[in-house]
C-alpha cells in the first residue's frame, strides 16, 4: 500500500535566488500529525436510577462578562443542565452548545471524529446529562477581580439551577457564596426554583454584611398542578413561598421572579393575582415578571408539550416562535401594564420591580398612556 506523501519547497537563504521546488513524494512518507486513539471521555462522578449522570466538566474560566452573553450582567454558573426538566427552559440551548463544544474539542484530538450513535437528543440531555464545574469556587478565586465588576451585578443561576438535586451533594453553589465571603461591595444576584437555598442562610447573611445580595425566587404559578404539568420535578409553589419566606424573614433581601410568564397558560389575570398575593403574604420585597423565551432547543420539549396538555395554543406558538425566541413586542407592553396594576394592587413598589427586571436585563417597560388592563393576547 503506498503511503502519502508531502511536498517540500526548498530554498536558498542568500542571493536572493528562487527556491527550488523539489519532490520528495516517493522518499518521505507522511507522518499523522494527531494519534488516532479516542480523546478520554469526561469522567462521569455519579448516575441515577433514573439514568441521571453527573460529569466532571474541567473549566478554566468560570465568569461570563456581559461582552461575551450580551447581558448587562456578569454571570456563573456552577452546572451546566438541570434535573428539574421544566419543559420551557431557555437553558436547554445553552446545555446543547456546551455539549457541542465539548464533542468539538475531542475531535480535534481523534481521527476520524467520535461518534455517540446512542447519544440522547438535546431536549433530554439537558435532564439527564449534567455537568459540574467541580473546581468552580477553587477558579473563581482566583480569577475575579472586583475592580472587573464594579458596576454590574454577579448573578448566580442564569443557564442553570443553582440549588438543583445536584447541590445536595457536591455544594459548589454554597462553596462559591463562601469566596465571595471575603469581598465586600459587590452586588450579588441568585436565581433559583428550589427550597435548598435555605440550607445556605447563614452564608447568605453574612455575604448581605458587606455585599448587596438579592435572591430570586423563580416560580411561574401558584397552582400546584398546572405547575406539574410544565416542570417535571421542581419544588412544588408552597415549598417555594416558604423558602421565601424563609429568607425574608432572616433578613435576607428576596422576592419573586415570576418566570415564564407562558402565554395563554399562565399570563391570566386571576393566576398572577394570586400568585402576587401569595408573595406579599411571604414577606417578598418586590415581584418582577418575564415572558417566556423558547429557543431551538427548547421548542423541541416545550411544543409537544403543548400539543398533549395545551393543544389549542400549539399552532399558535409554532408559528409565533417559528423564526425568534421572545414574544412580540406588543405581548410584552401589555404584560408590563399588567404586572405593574398588579404590583401596585398589592403594595409593592412598581419601581423597584422596574430596577430588579433591569437588573436580569429584561428591557425597561415602556411609557404608556392607556390606562386599563386589557386581556394579554399571544398573537
Amino acid at each position: 500500500m503506498r503511503v502519502g506523501t508531502v511536498r517540500v519547497r526548498a530554498g536558498q537563504r542568500g542571493g536572493g535566488a528562487a527556491g527550488r521546488q523539489t519532490e520528495l513524494g516517493d522518499l518521505i512518507p507522511q507522518s499523522p500529525l494527531l494519534p488516532s486513539s479516542p480523546a478520554a471521555p469526561l469522567p462521569v462522578l455519579d448516575e441515577r436510577s433514573r439514568g441521571t449522570k453527573f460529569i466532571r466538566l474541567p473549566v478554566r474560566s468560570v465568569l461570563n462578562n456581559p461582552a461575551s452573553t450580551g447581558m448587562g450582567f456578569w454571570s456563573i454558573n456552577p452546572y451546566v443542565g438541570c434535573e428539574f426538566g421544566c419543559t420551557y427552559c431557555y437553558a436547554r440551548d445553552t446545555h446543547r452548545w456546551t455539549m457541542e463544544r465539548q464533542g468539538g474539542r475531542a475531535a480535534e484530538q481523534t481521527a476520524p471524529p467520535p461518534r455517540r450513535p446512542a447519544a440522547l437528543p438535546a431536549w433530554e440531555a439537558f435532564e439527564k446529562e449534567i455537568l459540574v464545574k467541580t473546581d468552580v469556587a477553587e477558579v473563581l478565586a482566583r480569577t475575579l477581580k472586583p475592580a472587573q465588576v464594579a458596576g454590574h451585578t454577579l448573578i448566580i443561576g442564569t443557564a442553570t439551577d443553582p440549588y438543583q438535586p445536584a447541590e445536595r451533594q457536591f455544594r459548589l453553589t454554597r462553596r462559591i457564596l463562601e469566596v465571595l465571603r471575603s469581598y465586600h461591595g459587590l452586588s450579588i444576584g441568585i436565581i433559583t426554583k428550589s427550597a435548598l437555598i435555605t440550607r445556605d442562610l447563614d452564608v447568605l447573611q453574612l455575604l448581605s454584611e458587606r455585599n448587596e445580595v438579592t435572591v430570586n425566587i423563580s416560580l411561574a404559578t401558584a397552582d400546584a398542578r398546572l405547575a406539574r404539568r410544565l416542570e417535571l420535578r421542581s419544588p412544588v409553589p408552597s415549598a417555594r413561598l416558604r423558602a421565601l419566606r424563609r429568607l425574608t424573614e432572616g433578613g435576607v433581601y428576596a422576592g419573586l421572579l415570576v418566570a415564564p410568564i407562558i402565554p395563554g397558560v399562565t399570563d391570566d389575570w386571576a393566576g398572577l393575582a394570586r400568585l402576587i398575593e401569595a408573595a406579599k403574604e411571604a414577606g417578598a420585597r418586590y415581584v418582577v415578571g418575564s415572558a417566556l423565551r423558547l429557543g431551538p432547543a427548547a421548542r423541541h420539549r416545550f411544543l409537544p408539550l403543548l400539543e398533549q396538555e395545551f393543544p389549542e395554543l400549539a399552532e399558535r406558538y409554532r408559528r409565533h416562535y417559528a423564526g425568534k425566541d421572545h414574544v412580540s413586542q406588543s405581548y410584552q407592553d401589555a404584560l408590563t401594564r399588567r404586572l405593574r396594576a398588579l404590583q401596585q394592587a398589592f403594595g409593592f413598589s412598581v419601581d423597584e420591580g422596574m430596577r430588579r427586571r433591569r437588573q436580569l436585563e429584561e428591557p425597561a417597560p415602556r411609557k404608556d398612556a392607556a390606562a386599563s388592563v386589557e386581556q394579554v393576547v399571544l398573537l
